[in-house]
């Protein structure tokens, strides 16, 4: 009943999708234990960013039908505003407490701008706008070097409690150094357990089912008495937030802030992707979709290394599978998720348990 409660009511209603889950929360909790690497544990931090990310972006797209290509804009000024304000007020938690603070109102402004001024027009007009508003902010931002550091970007240092040279013990506890990594890591594991819960309290509010009521027919809930433009426009602001706070997050775990780093359109593209992936309308998709995707993208190669190490000779097949191949290979394996999942990982596993169920 507690579990009930802490989501919201809204349970996997799949007890494969559960054990994914489970087995996700549990594997991220413990990978400074499991795989204290820095590798492993810089590809556990990106995922855990994403999560906060591509669940923010499903308010807007799976939940509002709202597309838009101005979700790495929100995530970029979170980033910023904690590497401005560090960089500036030099390290401490209050520079940190001043750039989030700065980075929402900006984002809550902007977002508020976007919707009011642009959620009347049809979907594809407001999807260009968006574009165009994301791209003046990716110049400007690429521009103003005395700011935001140029194309170089801003390098700064976190509170002391987060750096990693800061040892909270002298030797390992169960193989993991203890350390300021090792307490950054935890703030965003605890961060995005805290943000998911949030969002998947918002979606399942009556705020939440008058989003779904608009994605499925906007003309009859307008007719019923909802404002529908006040309700997207709504939806576009918390979106914008949650962006906002994933971006601060990043830029905590890297000490560094770029254009490529939080504005890229390639970002925008992974969470389009990550999004159709784990499922549109539901939160657990951004979950098991960033899970996924990251892991791809980040080890893909290395056992596409291992496979072409073991049919080297073999002419063709060791060309198709050599490393260097292996966005090919990561995009032929969206194209099988797709078609094998067009409701996404989570709605195909969600349709098949109803099936089976008496």
């Amino acid at each position: 009943m507690m579990i009930k409660a802490l989501l919201s009511h809204d349970l996997p209603r799949s007890r494969l999708l559960s054990l994914l889950l489970i087995a996700t929360v549990l594997g991220l909790a413990l990978t400074p234990f499991i795989f204290p690497s820095t590798r492993a544990l810089n590809v556990a931090a990106k995922i855990l960013i994403f999560i906060v990310l591509v669940a923010s972006y499903d308010l807007l797209l799976g939940y509002t039908g709202i597309v838009s290509f101005a979700h790495t804009m929100f995530f970029g000024i979170g980033a910023y505003g904690i590497a401005i304000a560090s960089s500036r007020m030099g390290p401490g938690w209050a520079a940190v407490g001043a750039g989030l603070a700065g980075a929402l109102a900006v984002s809550l402004l902007l977002s508020l701008l976007i919707g009011l001024f642009s959620l009347r027009v049809k979907a594809i007009f407001f999807a260009m706008i968006t574009l165009a508003v994301a791209s003046a902010f990716l110049t400007l931002a690429s521009q103003l070097s005395d700011f935001t550091g140029g194309e170089d970007g801003l390098s700064f240092k976190v509170p002391e409690a987060l750096q990693p040279g800061t040892e909270y013990l002298e030797q390992p506890f169960l193989g993991a150094a203890i350390d300021g990594r090792f307490a950054s890591y935890y703030l965003l594991f605890f961060a995005t357990m805290a943000l998911v819960l949030l969002m998947l309290r918002i979606v399942n509010s009556p705020f939440g089912r008058v989003l779904q009521a608009i994605r499925e027919n906007d003309f009859r809930a307008e007719a019923i008495g909802y404002r529908t433009v006040v309700y997207r426009t709504w939806s576009n602001v918390l979106a914008a937030l949650f962006a906002t706070l994933a971006g601060a997050l990043l830029a905590l775990w890297l000490r560094y802030n770029g254009p490529d780093t939080s504005l890229s359109f390639e970002i925008m593209l992974d969470i389009l992707l990550i999004v159709v992936i784990g499922g549109m309308g539901t939160i657990y998709g951004a979950v098991i979709g960033s899970v996924l995707f990251v892991l791809a993208q980040n080890y893909l190669q290395d056992l596409m290394k291992l496979g072409a190490g073991a049919v080297e000779g073999v002419p063709l097949l060791s060309q198709l599978i050599a490393p260097d191949r292996w966005l090919l290979w990561l995009g032929l394996l969206f194209v099988l998720a797709v078609y094998h999942f067009p409701s996404g990982i989570v709605g195909r596993l969600r349709a098949r348990a109803q099936e089976n169920s008496p």
